[in-house]
């Protein structure tokens, strides 16, 4: 009988051998010359991801694991050395980086975005920009802000975590087999398969419940680097015939290249299509080199391709940074093939910079050599200036976006200046929000006067606006939708607080209104409304508040779904009337950013009015409306008769493509105050102060 210390290893069990010796194999460095080719290609001209992150994370899950596994055989881990040789392989030419990206970022950057790169230059700087990034996804207000100039660093952080993690664990493992006297090999093995189908199970299961969070999480990451472990482990009892071997290489280099052009890698990843890549880098690495003419490592070994491996971890630095900076001094949303090839070519000139002055020089310095904790006290005194100066960058930044707007301010009359007849702008005075203050423009509600969930535990948001202790409210009004009817919950809160109602706002980002899939993938969006329906119906509300159209964007797209109507229809059979409002503009570029780089009165912060509505509101032409739904349209207060503009009555409309600023939707309160109740019919009960 097999006795439990025999299973898992005994010294007198038989166990197949260790890994030999490190030696060195060119195809890996040509791997990850693919790697970063595809990474950067496909950023620039394709605006696509290719999967070569995933191929990095097997790389260094290969190598590392090997490494460590052999230092746990000959019984000592060396932690300081370890993470010495990392801190001087990645910091110096990471933080070059980052500080360029930072000045670069003062000089061109619009300050509306100045705080959240201060921010993301820190989590860049600590290794934890994945996370960052992860909170960014789950916050729909910070998704339409712009690319962050750092957010390539997502993956050298996940990368960071891991060299952190896994010589822990292979540590604790080694402590372990020692204690119990098992066999170090198959412990690992066991280790990394039970790691590798943990991980890739929640990653399947996250990437179907909530995929833009998946891609950026540590744990549904791990099964990557678990993979290639597992091959460093098993690669050296794996020989194949030369023909299969030469089979498996090419196998392996068009998958590798194929990933990106066949998946939608951006909103499949990291699920288990993402084994794609995994499996194609595998057959390469077990190809090995087969000494043949005609075999894919003799490519991968090739001169060219091993130096861009060398430098490919500058290149992969500066390449993102670079393509962002092109685009924002060119104001432009694409950089076509000539602008690309200009990136790229800077890219490689500033990678190759940066790889002989700077990562190879510090790699193979004296530091960390002759003082213990040489190489920890350079991390230090290289990382700490950047942390400070970042810090104080993004606490300036804070206070300088620090803005009250005064209803009231002749200057900046706002959406009243329309009822006035004068232009709808003046060049010579200041336009607000401050652009500092741009990314804080969304509205906020009170403390106490929001939930995350209900007490029946169903995911529903709400927030409820109650007129003053000892008022019986007039009204009970509820306004429901996705993220642009949360904008007009500011001008609301005015109205309610006017007209002593009761407000109740249910509010799912990217979900709106709606009783059918009247976009892709909005499935959970679907489910949410069939929840909120009834509880709305239960509130018996004096009206219902929701928007009447949908995707205003260049190219007449404005609709009104079916799904709406159908929602309206709902609510007038249970006797509760509707009142839709026709949605704002949306843009193909970001008008906070064009007027900072250009003026508010160029014609490049501008559309025509006739690309961003139809003549006739959609609703108007549409069939089966309900009797019980009426209307409001304010796109005469988001464009003039000929275009729309970036700015009216000198207040900013827009904080990012498509959300309106606080600061203008207060402007437009009176206007929407009156639209409303003349639609329903109601008297404007309103008491002026005095």
């Amino acid at each position: 009988m097999t006795t439990l210390r025999e299973a898992l290893g005994d010294k007198s069990a038989s166990v197949p051998p260790p890994p030999q010796q490190r030696k060195f194999r060119p195809e890996l460095q040509g791997l990850r010359a693919l790697a970063v080719l595809l990474v950067v290609v496909y950023h620039v001209w394709f605006d696509r991801i290719s999967g070569g992150v995933d191929l990095f994370f097997f790389v260094s899950g290969f190598l590392i694991t090997g490494q460590l596994f052999r230092a746990s055989v000959r019984g000592r881990i060396e932690f300081r050395q370890f993470w010495g040789r990392i801190f001087k392989r990645l910091f110096p030419a990471a933080l070059t980086v980052l500080v360029a990206s930072m000045v670069a970022a003062l000089l061109w950057l619009p300050e509306h975005r100045w705080v959240q790169t201060a921010k993301e230059i820190i989590a860049s700087a600590l290794y934890y920009e994945n996370w960052q990034l992860a909170a960014d996804s789950a916050d729909y207000f910070a998704q339409n802000s712009g690319a962050s100039i750092t957010q390539h660093f997502w993956s050298l952080s996940v990368q960071g975590q891991f060299y952190l993690v896994w010589p822990l664990l292979i540590g604790l493992l080694m402590l372990v087999v020692r204690w119990l006297r098992w066999n170090m090999y198959p412990v690992l093995m066991t280790t990394l398969v039970v790691l590798f189908a943990a991980s890739l199970a929640y990653s399947v299961w996250l990437t179907e419940v909530n995929q833009p969070l998946a891609y950026f999480h540590s744990g549904t990451r791990l099964w990557e680097f678990a993979f290639g472990g597992l091959l460093a482990l098993t690669i050296d009892k794996i020989a194949l015939p030369r023909w299969l071997a030469i089979l498996s290489g090419w196998l392996g280099v068009v998958g590798l290249v194929s990933c990106g052009m066949v998946l939608q890698v951006g909103t499949m990843f990291p699920g288990y299509v993402a084994l794609w890549p995994m499996v194609s880098a595998a057959l390469v690495l077990v190809a090995g080199a087969t000494n043949s003419k005609i075999g894919a490592d003799r490519i991968l070994a090739s001169r060219p391709l091993i130096y861009l491996g060398n430098i490919s971890y500058s290149l992969y630095l500066w390449h993102w940074p670079i393509l962002l900076f092109y685009l924002v001094v060119r104001a432009q949303a694409e950089v076509g093939w000539r602008g690309g090839a200009v990136v790229i070519a800077a890219s490689l000139v500033l990678a190759a910079i940066t790889y002989h002055l700077i990562e190879n020089p510090v790699r193979h310095s004296n530091i960390g050599v002759t003082t213990r904790w040489g190489a920890y006290r350079f991390a230090v005194l290289v990382l700490v200036p950047v942390l400070v100066a970042a810090g104080v960058w993004q606490h300036i930044t804070e206070q300088r976006s620090s803005f009250e707007f005064q209803a009231d301010d002749p200057e900046h009359p706002g959406a009243q200046v329309v009822l006035t007849g004068k232009p709808v702008y003046d060049p010579d005075t200041s336009v607000v929000p401050p652009f500092a203050a741009v990314p804080s423009e969304w509205v906020e509600w009170g403390p106490g006067e929001c939930t995350e969930k209900d007490a029946d535990e169903e995911n529903i948001r709400h927030c409820v606006m109650n007129p003053p202790e000892g008022v019986e409210p007039t009204r009970r009004v509820v306004l429901v939708g996705d993220s642009h009817a949360f904008q007009l919950s500011g001008a609301f809160r005015n109205i309610a607080r006017d007209l002593n109602w009761q407000l109740y706002l249910f509010h799912r980002p990217g979900c709106p209104f709606t009783a059918t899939e009247d976009m892709p993938n909005n499935e959970s969006c679907v489910d949410w409304n069939s929840r909120v329906l009834p509880r709305i119906i239960g509130l018996d509300p004096d009206v219902v508040v929701t928007m009447a159209t949908r995707d205003v964007r260049e190219g007449l797209k404005e609709w009104t779904p079916e799904g709406y109507v159908e929602q309206w229809r709902r609510l007038g059979e249970a006797g509760i009337r509707v009142v839709a409002i026709r949605d704002n503009p949306r843009f193909d570029f970001q008008p906070p950013e064009c007027v900072q780089l250009n003026d508010f009165m160029s014609e490049k912060c501008s559309r025509p009015r006739g690309q961003m509505y139809h003549a006739r509101p959609p609703y108007e032409v549409a069939e089966n409306i309900p009797p019980n739904a009426s209307f409001v349209d304010l796109s005469d207060y988001f464009c003039t008769p000929t275009v729309c503009p970036p700015v009216i009555g000198n207040v900013l409309i827009y904080m990012d493509d498509n959300h309106v600023t606080g600061t203008y939707m207060e402007t437009l309160a009176p206007i929407l105050k009156r639209k409303v109740l003349d639609v329903l019919g109601w008297e404007d009960t309103t008491v002026t102060p005095g």
